[in-house]
């Protein structure tokens, strides 16, 4: 098995990873993980799903392109040049809705229906509000993070905020989880 012959690439893909290359955006997001969302969106029909972290819009690509017509998702950055090259990029989506937000203020607040998934690809949601986006999940919802294994852009002592989050996930009884040295290095966690 050749796990790099990726052959379900989102057509808007190259699109968007020139523009990333262009104003020279360096945090997209792997193939990898784009392939596993892809898949774990399109195992939730009718799916209700959050992105937080929008960044230039490499994830959500795939994880529009796994969505059934009656799935939704919100995606969420603090950056508005970001978010206004990803709304040009999905201007004819009409599932995705768009935030321009403090993430951690959003997720503290947000009091709308919980999800199937949440892609949580930010400082909130992964490394802060662990708990409250917890509880944002549906039961059987899965909850995905990356860069989870060293990465050449991280800043010094990021490791020991990856342990603390690894220890945290680990500790919950509320969730199921592996932990996956591939990619970037992932953990695929879903609620019980």
């Amino acid at each position: 098995m050749n796990d790099s012959n990726i052959l379900d690439i989102p057509k808007i893909h190259p699109i968007i990873e020139r523009k990333s290359e262009e104003i020279g955006f360096t945090m997209p997001s792997d193939l990898y993980i784009g392939s596993l969302l892809k898949t774990l969106v399109a195992s939730k029909p009718r799916g209700r799903f959050l992105e937080l972290g929008t960044g230039i819009g490499l994830s959500l690509s795939w994880m529009t392109d796994g969505m059934d017509e009656h799935s939704s998702i919100i995606t969420l950055d603090n950056d508005q040049e970001l978010i206004d090259i990803s709304k040009e990029n999905f201007k004819d989506e009409r599932r995705i809705e768009f935030i321009c937000a403090d993430g951690a203020e959003w997720i503290k607040n947000y009091d709308g229906d919980k999800f199937d998934l949440i892609f949580a690809d930010a400082w909130p949601g992964k490394y802060d509000e662990l708990d409250e986006t917890i509880a944002l999940l549906k039961i059987g919802g899965f909850y995905i993070i990356d860069d989870m294994t060293a990465q050449p852009n991280w800043p010094a002592g990021h490791q020991n905020n990856v342990n603390d989050l690894i220890e945290a996930l680990e500790s919950r009884v509320d969730l199921t989880l592996t932990k996956i040295n591939w990619s970037t290095g992932l953990i695929i966690a879903v609620k019980k």
